[in-house]
């Protein structure tokens, strides 16, 4: 460990020197499950999870979103500084994220959609568990404009999962709503009411010293709606928040988040009204003093298992930026 130490310390001052060189790498996740989910591939194990935050916490600085990017525009970053995002609002955020945030004592941010707080389940959601719950080895579903997919295997239901969210994700968010309700009702499948986290847990979060920041009410792509139902998504977001939480919610992530696709400068400006102080795309990049834009901080996560191989893409990467 001593020379691992070393290892970091000396790359970290090459790849990601403090002071007005510094450079900031956000982390982006969305679930953490209890096992590796062959439907979702992206996301991370408790396992896995649990020895990322170890090592990070033991060779990098894992600082507050907020606080990283304050220090970064004073020139006072230190070197190796990651922050952690979680968006949409997730229960095993609650469940099983935070503990193991508390166990290293990192701290995070988590970009809630209230609007499926309480029981709800998000429109990609809905496509994933209806897939997987079909206990048939084809659907067709050429009746719904969709189309015939096999299901033998687990890759073959993950294809599915794609492509479906592929040719629903830039309707309008009703109409997206009522296509995949449609879907788990053709496909005679009861959906889970437990995925998202209740208000008790997203206070509890914040308790226990995680950021919440604003992440809309249902997580329209702001470009696919017109400027007053983006507004309104938006402020009733962050207003829901900020009463469950009782303080100001400062931070946004824009669903989907790809600039000038996914929102717009009309958007960032809206953001600016409603009193945020930043927002983080997804963007592949990390933020240097030099390039910083408050409202459209770049997210990058290495997908390798190896924290070794982790720890040095997310520095190569600071590297291009």
């Amino acid at each position: 460990m001593f020379l691992e130490k070393i290892f970091w310390k000396t790359a970290g001052a090459v790849f990601t020197p403090n002071g007005n060189r510094a450079r900031l790498s956000i982390l982006t996740y969305h679930s953490v499950l209890p096992e590796v989910d062959p439907l979702c591939p992206g996301s991370i194990s408790k396992n896995e999870f649990e020895k990322l935050i170890k090592y990070l916490s033991t060779y990098f600085n894992i600082l507050p979103l907020d606080k990283a990017v304050e220090l970064l525009r004073q020139g006072n970053l230190p070197g190796r500084a990651v922050a952690i995002t979680f968006d949409d609002g997730y229960a095993d955020n609650h469940d099983i994220a935070l503990p193991i945030l508390n166990k290293y004592k990192a701290q995070a941010t988590f970009f809630i959609a209230t609007g499926f707080l309480n029981g709800g389940i998000m429109w990609n959601d809905c496509i994933i568990e209806t897939i997987r719950r079909i206990n048939h080895n084809t659907v067709d579903l050429s009746e719904l404009c969709l189309d015939m997919y096999e299901l033998n295997t687990w890759q073959q239901r993950y294809s599915a999962t794609q492509d479906i969210i592929s040719k629903l994700k830039y309707f309008e968010p009703n109409e997206r709503l009522h296509k995949v309700k449609e879907l788990a009702e053709f496909c005679n499948i009861s959906l889970p009411d437990n995925l998202m986290m209740t208000t008790e847990q997203v206070i509890k979060m914040h308790e226990n010293g995680m950021t919440i920041g604003g992440h809309t009410v249902n997580h329209p792509i702001l470009s696919a709606v017109d400027d007053n139902r983006a507004w309104q998504e938006i402020v009733e977001g962050k207003k829901s928040l900020e009463n469950m939480i009782n303080d100001q919610v400062k931070l946004f992530a824009y669903p989907n988040g790809k600039p000038n696709k996914d929102y717009t400068s009309t958007h960032i400006e809206m953001l600016k009204k409603a009193g945020f102080k930043a927002a983080v795309t997804t963007e592949w990049g990390c933020t240097k003093k030099q390039n910083l834009d408050n409202y459209q901080l770049s997210r990058f996560t290495p997908w390798d298992k190896n924290n070794r191989k982790f720890g040095m893409r997310l520095m190569l990467n600071c590297l291009k930026c």
